[in-house]
């Protein structure tokens, strides 16, 4: 289904070039023509005002451009707020979905990858010897490691781990509105981690 350009997705990013949102093109012409933004140019990285970024001589797509009284101009793709140096505080959500990428959708016991159907989550300290749902205590087994690790830590069944489970570092997600994604993002966003918290 085709978008209007006025909806296509832009980045937005704080004064220190960080990722906060993304905004539809309208939101971020507006921020631009009121001095609260100013739109860079993907291959440049030169910001611009709406008056310089109107001049400039771009390739134009006309599914990307906006039609003016004084003719077309490209859509920003991403814009840098002026003031606002404030990141969002986040973290990985600890689901089942995140560990499974993390894990790699690999046994951490014996390696083997048998499709996330035949792997479950195993508790490294077991829930019945105080062990919590958290990102270290927790990594993908194969139904036959899980069996034979039962309710013991891997040195109680003489199991090793692969590699010591860490809680992995945040990296920021923005949700693509119609899957679009542009290459222009790239240097700025990787769409790593998202979902809803397991419960404990």
């Amino acid at each position: 289904m085709r978008i209007s350009a006025l909806e296509h997705p832009t980045l937005v990013l704080n004064k220190s070039w960080s990722v906060v949102n993304v905004v539809p093109v309208r939101h971020a012409l507006t921020l631009v023509c009121r001095n609260v933004a100013r739109i860079i140019a993907p291959e440049t990285f030169e910001t611009h005002d709406f008056s310089s970024w109107a001049r400039q001589a771009f390739r134009l797509d006309r599914e990307l451009t906006i039609r003016m009284v004084s003719g077309s101009i490209r859509i920003p793709e991403v814009i840098v707020l002026v003031g606002y140096d404030r990141a969002p505080q986040r973290h990985v959500p600890f689901t089942r979905r995140n560990l499974y990428r993390r894990d790699q959708y690999t046994c951490q016991y014996c390696g083997q990858k048998p499709g996330s159907e035949n792997l479950s989550i195993d508790h490294i300290v077991p829930r019945s010897l105080g062990g919590r749902t958290t990102w270290t205590n927790c990594v993908l087994a194969c139904i036959r490691c899980n069996i034979r690790k039962s309710n013991r830590t891997p040195e109680q069944a003489r199991m090793d781990l692969l590699r010591i489970p860490r809680k992995p570092r945040w990296i920021p997600h923005v949700a693509l509105p119609h899957g679009i994604v542009k290459r222009s993002w790239s240097q700025f966003i990787s769409d790593r981690y998202w979902e809803v918290e397991l419960e404990d």
